[in-house]
């Protein structure tokens, strides 16, 4: 029987769980990198025993780590991460322009049909590429060359490059998301990019459906549907069906539709999840409840998902990439809290068990369906 890996990134090491198909029984190793912040595990899809990390101290600053036998070791990488030209400068909160700095990697994306291929998306936000391994690392420039870039502005989180999606039907044909410029895509491997923000609608920003400056906190694609892709955005829950050239909104009945994380069935295109929060403010569910909601329509119909999670005095959150979705079937959903909790459903939502309790908290969690 196949089973899962579960790479789980926190404020003090990462963690390993892995089951068996059933995923009722799980191992639990770590913590790795004890101490230290792991912004980002996750895995190649073209060998199951290539890992990377982002690891990240306030003293030591960022290092790369990689696993080439599912994590039993681990080597420090590449860790040159160097601005293409003038670094130039960004906005500041306060329309300030501040100059460009490297601060850490956000997210790492390994390609899907090459372990030693795998990209980078870092603060303040840019996109690099490693083709060895993680050995050296480059800015894709023409991301940072685009005209808007002076006007880029941090979210809360500052300013990151947090999603980078290459369409499984044609990888040169990208998406990437940033806090607070919004979604931008690519038609040539990322030798340049425009936005991709029609039908955004932000409300704190002075031309609120302006062509970049949106807050998006997370992106979701099908593999056998690249065209439709899902958005989480600060308020909003967001559908595009022409690759993210436009947007339209699909809130529909949830409690409230701020939130981070957002994922997609493994073998139902049309099935999306969502953890809601309160609000920008309030980053902790609705009525201290701790609810996934499933739509099974691709939007405006949503379900709450509670059997299994707690339902009362729960005051945690779920961050942008501490959702992930496995491929058996039926398939996994997995999702971690600031709490340190990190739940299972193996039955698509419909029941929820906690997988670990008392981790520090996760900042991310990804999946691999293992032979």
């Amino acid at each position: 029987m196949s089973g899962v890996r579960v790479l789980v990134g926190t404020r003090k090491g990462a963690f390993l769980l892995s089951a068996d198909g059933h995923r009722e029984d799980w191992d639990v190793q770590g913590p790795l990198f004890g101490g230290w912040e792991i912004y980002h595990v996750n895995g190649s899809p073209a060998d199951p025993d290539r890992l990377y990390a982002s690891q990240s101290d306030g003293w030591f600053g960022q290092v790369l780590q990689r696993s080439d036998d599912g994590g039993a070791t681990w080597e420090t990488v590449g860790n040159e991460f160097t601005y293409v030209g003038d670094a130039g400068s960004h906005q500041h909160y306060d329309g300030s322009a501040v100059p460009w700095k490297f601060n850490r990697v956000w997210h790492l994306a390994p390609a899907a049909d090459d372990p030693d291929t795998v990209y980078a998306g870092v603060e303040d936000a840019a996109l690099f590429r490693s083709t060895d391994g993680g050995q050296s690392w480059q800015e894709l420039a023409g991301l940072r060359d685009h005209g808007s870039v002076p006007g880029w502005m941090p979210g809360a989180g500052g300013l990151c490059l947090h999603t980078i999606l290459a369409r499984p039907d044609d990888p040169a044909r990208m998406l990437v998301a940033i806090s607070a410029a919004g979604v931008f895509a690519s038609d040539d491997g990322g030798d340049s990019w425009e936005p991709a923000n029609k039908g955004l609608h932000s409300g704190f920003m002075p031309e609120p459906e302006a062509e970049v400056g949106h807050c998006v906190h997370k992106l979701a694609m099908h593999p056998s549907q690249p065209d439709v892709v899902f958005m989480q955005k600060h308020w909003d829950v967001m559908r595009s069906d022409d690759g993210g050239r436009s947007w339209r909104e699909i809130s529909g009945n949830l409690p409230t539709d701020f939130g981070f994380a957002i994922g997609v069935h493994a073998h139902e295109p049309e099935t999306v999840y969502v953890v809601p929060i309160t609000s920008d403010e309030q980053h902790y569910p609705p009525d201290g409840a701790l609810r996934v909601y499933r739509s099974r329509t691709g939007g405006d119909e949503w379900e709450p998902l509670t059997d299994g999670l707690p339902q009362e005095h729960c005051y945690v959150n779920v961050l942008r990439d501490a959702m992930a979705i496995d491929e058996m079937d039926p398939c996994g959903v997995y999702v971690g809290t600031t709490g340190g909790q990190v739940y299972v459903s193996p039955d698509g939502g419909d029941h929820w068990s906690p997988i670990v309790r008392d981790l520090p908290a996760v900042l991310s969690v990804e999946v691999q369906t293992l032979p």
